[in-house]
């Protein structure tokens, strides 16, 4: 009999905070389930803190697996055969032993659907050629597991020990048939785990996944807080909206790879598709800057593919948002639609339906950025006052 986690009651899911009570929810890299909640890891970063349930430290289930994967199915922005879709991305590792079999579960009741959308797996825990096996026998689903590797050895920052994930990597690269492995370097924090020897060893790793991403630090108010809280050394004097890579990072990530790396994205979604053999599904090709990493045979799939949608196209799939009907479309360019009056999750349900970018006006993304927090990347006029300073007198 597989072990799996208690389910909570009625009562005790009610006096969840309203974020966690939402079991379906849409991320940029697809549309997120998450009806297992609570993990003994213990990462100091966890996003857990901004869903209120950093305090849940046991796995928990707030429904049975068959009703939660009827709500993700029947969601209203769930497409079949199309939209991304995340497996406990958010609250718990998919992983652990008593939450392993949930996945399974979830995993095996879409296949037996006969869907063919991307499902996307993150882990950094323990895993076995037994698991191999089993996923290797799913036949529709496009099953892609990300291994988060960090190389953080501060244990009051991240308490289990980066080998674990080496050894998953290795095991899941080792066995692939059916599934994708990416490498998930991350988070990376400057003075922390980016030393020459932390960039050899990710480069080494590269070698044992179909690619790798490496992406940096979601630093918001309330991770803060409890890094103030308990005294942890604050990697940076302010908190951001988007994941932060300063400039110097990234470059030194960029060297690195340069001398011998695996493939290399800075998205989740390249990395992805890249794996599966398919076009970018969050349509980055638009974003020139983004590609100029990226194997030239994946940069001409991308191109071939990147249609930049009519207005009418955006309206026609917008009739399908509850009360999102009057979408107000700013512009569109090569590049992104720029929309107005549209939070996160009905902009990605239209990214991922036309598999172009939909950027919101509130929130430009700033060249070079690569949409992340502007954090350790200088303002033009840094750059003119560094040239001048540096003027002969």
């Amino acid at each position: 009999m597989p072990v799996t986690v208690p389910l909570l009651t009625p009562d005790q899911i009610a006096q969840l905070p309203e974020a966690a009570r939402s079991v379906v929810d849409y991320r940029k890299s697809g549309l997120s389930l998450n009806h297992i909640q609570g993990c003994p890891l213990d990462c100091a970063y966890c996003i857990r803190h901004t869903y209120g349930v950093w305090e849940m430290t046991q796995p928990r289930a707030l429904m049975p697996d068959d009703e939660a994967v009827r709500q993700l199915v029947a969601h209203p922005y769930f497409q079949a055969h199309h939209t991304p879709v995340q497996v406990f991305n958010r609250a718990t590792d998919p992983f652990l032993p008593r939450v392993k079999e949930h996945l399974f579960t979830v995993l095996e009741d879409l296949d037996s659907r006969g869907l063919t959308n991307h499902v996307l797996v993150i882990t950094r825990y323990r895993v076995d050629p037994e698991d191999c096996d089993r996923l290797n026998r799913l036949t529709n689903i496009r099953v892609t597991i990300l291994v988060t590797y960090s190389g953080i050895s501060d244990k009051r920052i991240e308490p289990v020990n980066s080998e674990i994930a080496e050894r998953s990597l290795k095991t899941l690269y080792a066995h692939a048939d059916r599934y994708r492995v990416i490498l998930y370097w991350r988070p990376l924090v400057p003075g922390l785990n980016d030393t020459p020897e932390h960039m050899a060893k990710a480069v080494e790793l590269s070698h044992h996944a179909h690619g790798t991403v490496f992406t940096g630090l979601f630093y918001r108010d309330e991770i803060a807080d409890y890094y103030k809280a308990n005294n942890l050394p604050e990697p940076y004097e302010g908190t951001a909206r988007r994941k932060i890579v300063p400039e110097t990072l990234e470059r030194r990530v960029l060297e690195a790879f340069a001398d011998g790396g695996g493939p290399l994205f800075r998205k989740t979604s390249c990395s992805v598709s890249f794996a599966h053999e398919v076009p970018d599904y969050n349509g980055h090709y638009g974003i020139r800057e983004l590609c100029d990493i990226c194997p030239a045979k994946q940069l001409a799939l991308c191109a071939k593919h990147h249609d930049k949608p009519t207005h009418d196209a955006v309206r026609d799939l917008a009739r399908r948002l509850p009360g999102r009907e009057d979408v107000e479309i700013v512009e569109i360019t090569e590049r992104a639609a720029i929309v107005a009056g549209l939070d996160e999750q009905p902009r990605y349900f239209l990214q991922h339906g036309l598999g172009f970018q939909f950027h919101d006006q509130r929130h430009p993304h700033k060249p070079r950025l690569h949409g992340r927090a502007d954090t350790g990347w200088p303002t033009d006029q840094d750059a003119a006052d560094q040239t001048t300073s540096k003027e002969p007198v």
